[in-house]
């Protein structure tokens, strides 16, 4: 390691003052307008927003309000897609799914893509050209050795993508097996039901999670006894379905006292068909009780709890390698879940706020912690960092920055549509062709592969029960939203718009 780091400005400040002592000393602002800034994502996978203490959740999340606390808070950001690979890619490349090219899960059962196209070089390949050590640990999915291909020098403790390009797609017969053993009464180890809730063997440091974590501490060692500046990423699997974790936080929280949502196993009334399929396994709900729906809840919040534990180790571990104080940290879910609202499961081709929405933090070491309520999308996260470390352009934005509403608060964006965009475009092989646009106070949902769309009050309905979109008391409301909607997808250059216009004749 050299005598001095870099990565510390005062003591950088105190270098170039060492060195050339009969010039003028530079300001600390003067270093920081030359240095690049170090970054680290921390992404989480199906991780909704209304679970931590500080939105009033009801987990204890210490470590996550701390770095809240440090942060500009996005209250209201929201995912492009509600499935793993669709946002990931949005995120990586700031770009919707029908320019990036990847709009499905890629590499199971029984989709049509394997992967990001490669000529996709996400932030990842901007970051190195632009000089930056990138390291990438966990889960990437978006194509086996994506990563590496993109310049990670660092690539460590991997998600469940395989490691060789085009293998044979992930199958899951097993679990259409085990899920009809809940329906003849079967139960797996510990009278569990494993596809939804399990008591893992062991503890904490037995678990997958936690090998990432160990991966994750290595990645910022190294990171931090390197002289270039870095960009990284850890990404877990957790606390994606099924809700799978070890004592202590198996029993964290009572399933006879979890407080259920209004809209909990709320029957689908006037809905599109499609929001009862069998995408995946699980889907299959039939069989579950109250205390099966309780204890996956409850499972879900004591991997919450894990997750908070983990982003501490991360945070102190950045912390005793002295880059912490000035380390730009973005935390994001890639999507939220489904917890037995409206008798639904893990995720699927609708666009209700559990799915839509995600936590997003951003702490940027020279920028005041603030909260900011417009809606965002992960899309903004891109040009925002883009911006921050430099990145050369590699193409279309669809997103904006967020550096004004940081700064400023909502003030910057004042007397500007506050809308939210969001398609579910595919779901592992089936086509949906869903879009939908968010205000704060009402929500349309397109559905051009069903002949129901929806149309949701979120003032008086947040749960989203009632679809209003026949009710002649709204006509005026939905044809604003329809109009904002054609607005989105005219500037986003979405093919699906001339759809979009013939269908919506009908409300305008």
């Amino acid at each position: 390691m050299n005598s001095f780091n870099f990565k510390n400005l005062k003591g950088a400040a105190a270098l170039l003052c060492l060195v050339t002592p009969f010039l003028a000393s530079p300001s600390l602002a003067d270093v920081k307008r030359t240095e690049k800034p170090n970054v680290l994502v921390l992404m989480f996978d199906d991780m909704r927003f209304d679970t931590f203490s500080y939105r009033g959740g009801p987990v204890n999340t210490p470590n996550i309000d701390q770095l809240a606390a440090e942060s500009t808070r996005f209250d209201n950001a929201m995912s492009t897609t509600g499935l793993c690979s669709p946002s990931r890619a949005a995120f990586y490349t700031g770009r919707w799914g029908h320019k990036n090219g990847l709009d499905d899960n890629v590499e199971l059962y029984h989709t049509r893509l394997m992967e990001l196209d490669p000529r996709e070089g996400t932030l990842i390949k901007r970051a190195k050209d632009a000089g930056y050590l990138v390291g990438h640990v966990g889960k990437w999915h978006l194509g086996a050795t994506g990563t590496a291909m993109r310049g990670a020098e660092i690539d460590l403790a991997h998600g469940h993508e395989p490691r060789e390009r085009f293998t044979r797609v992930y199958t899951p017969y097993s679990k259409v097996t085990q899920v009809e053993g809940y329906y003849a009464g079967k139960l797996d180890d510990g009278d569990e039901k494993h596809e939804y809730y399990r008591t893992l063997p062991g503890g904490y440091k037995d678990t997958e999670a936690y090998k990432k974590v160990v991966a994750g501490k290595q990645m910022l060692k190294q990171m931090a006894s390197d002289e270039r500046p870095f960009f990284g990423v850890i990404s877990f699997n957790q606390p994606h379905p099924a809700y799978r974790v070890p004592e202590p936080y198996a029993s964290m929280f009572d399933p006879k006292t979890v407080k259920l949502p209004s809209n909990h196993l709320a029957e689908r009334v006037k809905k599109p068909l499609a929001q009862g399929g069998i995408w995946w396994p699980w889907h299959d709900v039939g069989h579950m009780t109250d205390m099966d729906w309780r204890k996956a809840r409850a499972y879900y919040y004591g991997a919450i709890a894990m997750v908070d534990r983990i982003i501490g180790e991360l945070l102190q571990a950045a912390k005793d390698e002295g880059i912490y104080d000035d380390l730009h940290i973005v935390l994001l879910g890639d999507q939220g879940s489904m917890l037995g609202e409206h008798t639904l499961y893990d995720k699927g081709p609708y666009a209700y706020d559990e799915l839509m929405r995600m936590p997003l933090l951003i702490k940027n070491p020279n920028l005041q912690p603030r909260t900011v309520n417009r809606q965002v999308s992960l899309l903004d996260v891109t040009p925002t960092l883009a911006e921050l470390m430099g990145l050369a352009s590699d193409g279309d934005v669809d997103g904006h920055t967020l550096t004004p509403l940081m700064t400023e608060g909502d003030k910057a964006e004042a007397g500007q549509p506050d809308t939210a965009l969001y398609a579910y475009e595919w779901y592992n092989g089936s086509w949906f062709g869903i879009r939908a646009v968010r205000t704060p106070e009402f929500k349309f949902v397109w559905n051009p592969g069903d002949n129901v769309d929806e149309f949701y009050d979120l003032s008086n309905d947040p749960g989203e029960v009632s679809n209003l979109i026949g009710n002649a008391k709204y006509k005026k409301q939905i044809a604003m939203m329809v109009e904002l909607l054609k607005a989105e997808l005219k500037r986003v250059d979405d093919p699906s718009l001339t759809k979009l216009e013939h269908h919506a004749k009908a409300y305008l």
